[in-house]
């Protein structure tokens, strides 16, 4: 099911911040999380990490 694309942009200006995967809340992802991992991963949060 795919994110809202307000949701989606709010997520990705809050991962551009961080260099650690975060939820679109700005909390960093716990490594256990595989759900939310997997939707990261998905809708292409990852790319936006902060290096």
């Amino acid at each position: 099911m795919p994110l809202d694309p307000r949701m989606k942009k709010t997520w990705i200006e809050l991962q551009k911040k961080s260099e650690v995967p975060v939820n679109a809340l700005g909390v960093k992802i716990n490594p256990k999380d595989e759900a939310t991992l997997r939707v990261w991963k998905q809708e292409g949060i990852d790319q936006f990490v902060k290096k």
